[in-house]
């Protein structure tokens, strides 16, 4: 690790204490000048670094810039051996971890940026990435799935985020079959799934979540015609109690934990549970035109269970629905 990296981690693990530079320099057996120098480097990066004669450096507990320092401090001892890259802006996540994959890069692993200039959601949509707003990461796993069971990678990796939300910042958010969280009557949480599989085996090669959270976004830094659907956990608020690094590390600890849920599935339960669609009346896009029908239930693999107005029941694996408005 750099001096930078070191003296970043040390900030992170004691947030609101100041250290002195000749603190800093003992304990990493480094020169006074190299810790300057080091916190010089990420001031310039960004981070509000407070210093003050006879105290020294300190990181504020309100600083939010997303690091690996920072994610690693709230991972527990069990998740410590995760490879985790960072970065200030990319593409797109899912093109870093497609392109690991490729290279050999071995599993798990993730993918995080602050900033993404060219994500994708479901359908070719763009997802809006917001300076200091979001947080973008990519899964890079590799489970022992046949290709029919890797759909559950996608509701088992809305589950893991719904937790990790609920866990660090008490918010209780609704899921949207098959890939979305909502917050408010706002989408603040879409995630995009990507599979390799084995053509000769059938067995998945490797499974890519994407997970795009709006994390602290006014609603004016939405493009006006998002300003209705698209919302965020914080509304741009200067001071909220958690950040972005301490999220991605709970969202990161519990995707590692519910991949241990695969085969029980038990964690459909708790995705029915917090469904915003069942008993509702909605709308099914899969044609040229739009289909009336009732949402019924979640099967065990994932699928939203449907009735149709002439009273048939049907599974969609995959597909468009919105809530019908009441008439």
């Amino acid at each position: 690790m750099s001096v930078k990296s070191d003296v970043l981690t040390m900030l992170e693990k004691q947030r609101g204490s100041y250290f002195s530079g000749e603190q800093l320099a003992e304990q990493l057996n480094v020169s006074r000048a190299a810790v300057w120098k080091a916190v010089g480097a990420l001031k310039k990066e960004g981070y509000e670094i407070l210093a003050a004669p006879n105290r020294g450096y300190c990181l504020p507990m309100d600083s939010d810039v997303l690091s690996e320092e920072g994610i690693r401090n709230y991972l527990p001892q069990e998740c410590q051996s995760m490879h985790i890259e960072v970065y200030r802006e990319t593409t797109s996540t899912n093109t870093l971890a497609k392109r690991a994959a490729n290279e050999g890069a071995s599993a798990p692993a993730v993918y995080v940026a602050a900033m993404q200039t060219a994500g994708k959601g479901r359908r070719g949509r763009s997802f809006v990435s917001v300076p200091g707003g979001n947080i973008c990461m990519s899964f890079l796993l590799k489970p022992a799935l046949a290709a029919g069971d890797a759909v559950f990678i996608t509701t088992a990796a809305c589950v893991a985020v719904h937790r990790a939300i609920r866990k660090v910042t008490g918010i209780i958010c609704d899921i949207k079959w098959v890939n979305d969280l909502y917050y408010q009557g706002k989408k603040v949480c879409g995630i995009l799934t990507e599979a390799v599989t084995d053509c000769e085996t059938g067995i998945v090669d490797c499974v890519i979540p994407g997970i795009g959270v709006n994390f602290n976004i006014a609603p004016e830094q939405f493009p006006e015609e998002l300003r209705e659907i698209a919302g965020a956990l914080y509304a741009g608020d200067k001071r909220i109690p958690v950040t972005r690094s301490q999220l991605a590390a709970e969202i990161i600890t519990q995707m590692l934990q519910i991949l241990k849920e695969l085969k029980e599935r038990s964690f459909l339960k708790e995705y029915k549970e917090h469904s915003m669609l069942l008993g509702k009346q909605i709308w099914i896009y899969s044609g040229e035109e739009p289909e009336a029908a009732l949402a019924v239930d979640v099967d065990e693999n994932g699928g939203l269970v449907v009735e149709l107005l002439d009273g048939r029941r049907r599974v969609l694996s995959t597909g468009e629905v919105t809530v019908r408005a009441a008439v």
